[in-house]
């Protein structure tokens, strides 16, 4: 039996109660056993220690412990953990430059939402669009327009949800930031990556994709249709912006942005299928907006202007010839007011000439006249919306909306003459960061020559933001 525990002994294993073992021969041989037992004792329990030192360094290792981590000897001492803090996420590119003030605030947001959507479409939509509702994609001529067939359908859909991070670099010239954020509402129809904003500021300075200057997303009603309103003014835009101005509740700010011609090619085709077949856009300049902020207690004001040239060519030509540009200009005012305690009244009327690229939905720059020469179409968009809160778990809002186009007389007489939206909810929210509930939504395309239909559905949705 002595020559047991001096073997264990020498292995280092009882070191703390050596000792104790070799200051007397026991006097019997129950001592002798008590002695043993409480060395086993000893050993089990130093196994268990030395096995969660062990897993502590396998979850965090020395290396890469913080500033005032417990070492490895405080960290045999103390109780295991419940749980594991998981594998620490590292920006290296987000560290606050040296000498930067608040170098203390860098840091990197992570944002998002799963959002599923069960649709009931009573008509028909353009299955690319089935998941939403745009009145520019509803067919109307049958057979030939996409989306024609029989009524009603049913339709799940994850498009809407979405994933972002921002990203806040302090600096000596200020603090950098980034957004960076997509959802799922590819323009095919299908559930694929879309690109939201791209975005970074740098004091009154921006560029990137962002929501376009000419554009007030806060008249955005609290819906859960994807597209909203089709008398909006709604694009995110690349673009490059200065902000001279933003004090006391005012804001002042300028941009260069990428532009665009929608173009239709009416009976120049008719009259050349090949020829009208070959023209395409040709823009050289920037699209140049301009924008003022009001805010107050009682809610905001806004005012934008933009100036912007739009223009055609063909491509198929030795020179590109005919080729041309028109010059296009509009005015979007908007707001909100607030009333009660948290209802508001969102509002805008926008128009102009060859600004449908900037419209949510429906309509185009340019067109041909009667003589079929190219031509700005004229465009007003509007939108009015009540958002009421019942209590603080239930909320509805409801309103209108409509974007009209004054015809060329160059355009066919299925040319997009006016979209017209409307939509009503329910909304709950039976706990912190989720929102579920019932809207109807209505929409309506014209066309030039007065034939028209409507589409209109119920839309169940639910949404975890995070």
């Amino acid at each position: 039996m002595r020559r047991l525990i001096g073997m264990t002994v020498a292995a280092g294993a009882l070191l703390p109660v050596a000792p104790a073992l070799y200051a007397a021969e026991p006097a019997s041989y129950d001592e002798l056993k008590a002695q043993l037992q409480q060395a086993m004792r000893t050993i089990e329990d130093m196994q268990r220690r030395v096995e969660t030192l062990e897993r502590q360094q396998k979850a965090a290792p020395a290396a890469a412990a913080p500033a005032g981590a417990p070492t490895a000897a405080s960290a045999a001492t103390a109780p295991p953990a419940a749980t594991s803090a998981g594998a620490p996420v590292v920006s290296p590119n987000t560290m606050a430059q040296e000498g930067a003030l608040d170098s203390d605030k860098a840091r990197v947001e992570l944002y998002g939402h799963a959002m599923i959507d069960a649709i009931y479409d009573f008509k028909r939509m353009n299955p690319s669009w089935s998941a939403t509702m745009r009145p520019s994609q509803i067919p109307v001529n049958c057979p030939g327009d996409a989306g024609c067939g029989k009524d009603g359908a049913t339709v799940f859909s994850v498009r809407q949800s979405s994933l972002g991070f921002r990203a806040f670099v302090p600096t000596t010239l200020g603090q950098i930031k980034t957004d960076v954020s997509f959802d799922l509402f590819g323009t095919d129809g299908g559930t694929n990556v879309h690109w939201l904003n791209v975005w970074a500021e740098l004091g009154a300075f921006g560029a990137g994709q962002y929501y376009s200057n000419f554009m007030d997303i806060d008249v955005f009603p609290n819906t859960v249709d994807y597209w909203g309103p089709s008398g909006m003014i709604f694009l995110r835009n690349p673009q490059l912006r200065y902000t001279p101005y933003e004090k006391d509740g005012m804001k002042f700010a300028m941009s260069l942005e990428a532009p665009n011609s929608v173009l239709d090619t009416g009976k120049l085709s008719e009259v050349d299928p090949a020829f009208g077949a070959g023209v395409a856009a040709w823009n050289r300049l920037p699209d140049a907006i301009a924008s003022f902020r009001f805010d107050r207690d009682w809610g905001h004001v806004r005012a934008a202007g933009i100036v912007r040239q739009v223009g055609y060519q063909f491509p198929n030509t030795p020179a590109g010839n005919p080729s041309g540009h028109k010059t296009g200009y509009g005015l979007n005012l908007s707001g909100a007011f607030k009333l009660l305690a948290k209802d508001s009244i969102t509002w805008q009327v926008a128009g102009g000439k060859a600004i449908a690229s900037y419209a949510n939905d429906g309509g185009v720059d340019l067109a041909p006249g009667a003589d079929l020469r190219a031509e700005t179409v004229p465009s007003v968009g509007w939108l009015l919306y009540y958002n009421h809160y019942w209590s603080e778990k239930w909320s509805s809002s409801v309103g209108y909306s409509e974007h009209r186009q004054n015809n060329t007389d160059g355009q066919l007489g299925s040319a997009f003459r006016k979209g017209s939206y409307a939509s009503g909810n329910v909304l709950f929210y039976p706990t912190k960061n989720v929102t579920t509930g019932l809207e109807y939504i209505w929409g309506q395309r014209e066309n030039k020559d007065g034939s028209s239909a409507p589409d209109y559905r119920l839309q169940f949705s639910t949404k975890v933001t995070f």
